[in-house]
């Protein structure tokens, strides 16, 4: 065998050994992406339930300021509710720790549950507007570290086999959504209970309700299987309207305005987890190695 066969038997021997490294290189790659995205689904649908205890506690707390006493038991119960909840977004920071770029840390919750602790400790001197900022404060964070773990867990390792704009309706969208909504609901909550609406809250409730319309909208362009909670939606920013903004007399009760209120939120919500659980099984087709089609979407 002379000299360039022995060379071609040796380079192309070289060739398989390397594309069959690189082969089992990428499969293990992907099945690092596909186990990081599961957990970071998982840890977005904890966050995302902590904010909806979190809402409805400043929508709570907000009508018992507003001089509802019927909410201080309902308050309590709520308070026991979250506690649980917050051992385990320490779990996920502690998680989020062991990455080189950490989306939160383990210090960061700590600082939230510090601040949550002022909240609870001195709700009763707080008036209705520094509770809601208070709250809100406490909200953002929650729905920055989610945005951010969807981002990096999620959205950037798989956007070339995940629909386009699902992790973003799923980590982003709909949980800011769902945070417009709340606001609405704490802030109305508070004119309802008190029957009139000030000129400040007058101009924070058509700015909700704008927003509220404009992210619903943008939501169904990606995801139309939401359009009940859509409807929803649609449906509290007309009593809005027409019960608050457009007379001078609230005419619709602080419990009736938190029940419909609480209605459109839990439907987004519901959303919001339909998704999870959807990208969650587009997760699982990508590990059995199986890409769904990527559907092109404006709004992305």
């Amino acid at each position: 065998m002379n000299t360039f066969n022995l060379l071609f038997i040796f380079g192309t021997g070289l060739l398989i050994i390397v594309a069959f490294w690189w082969v089992r290189r990428r499969s293990s790659l992907q099945g690092d992406q596909v186990s990081t995205a599961k957990a970071a689904i998982a840890a977005c649908s904890t966050m995302l339930d902590l904010v909806s205890h979190i809402q409805q506690h400043r929508g709570m707390s907000t009508a018992f300021l507003a001089g509802d006493q019927s909410f201080a038991r309902r308050l309590a119960n709520k308070r026991m509710e979250i506690e649980p909840m917050l051992a385990q977004l320490q779990q996920i920071a502690l998680a989020e720790y062991a990455y080189n770029y950490p989306c939160f840390t383990p210090n960061d919750v700590h600082l939230w549950r510090h601040r949550w602790g002022m909240l609870v400790q001195e709700l009763n001197g707080y008036t209705v507007e520094k509770s809601i900022a208070a709250h809100s404060n406490l909200i953002a964070m929650l729905l920055n570290w989610l945005g951010s773990v969807g981002e990096a867990r999620i959205e950037l390792p798989l956007s070339s086999v995940l629909p386009d704009g699902a992790v973003r309706n799923f980590s982003h969208r709909l949980p800011q959504l769902t945070e417009t909504l709340g606001q609405a609901r704490a802030t109305g909550s508070g004119v309802a209970a008190q029957g009139i609406c000030s000129a400040v809250a007058r101009v924070r409730l058509m700015f909700l309700v704008s927003r509220a319309e404009s992210l619903v909208d943008q939501a169904c362009a990606v995801d139309p299987q939401g359009a009940v909670a859509a409807q929803k939606v649609k449906t509290l920013a007309m009593t809005i309207r027409t019960h608050m903004l457009a007379t001078q007399q609230v005419n619709v009760s602080a419990e009736e305005y938190f029940a419909e209120a609480t209605r459109a939120i839990d439907a987004v919500f519901a959303w919001g987890r339909d998704c999870g659980r959807a990208l969650d099984a587009q997760v699982v087709q990508v590990a059995t190695g199986y890409k769904p089609p990527v559907a092109m979407q404006s709004g992305k």
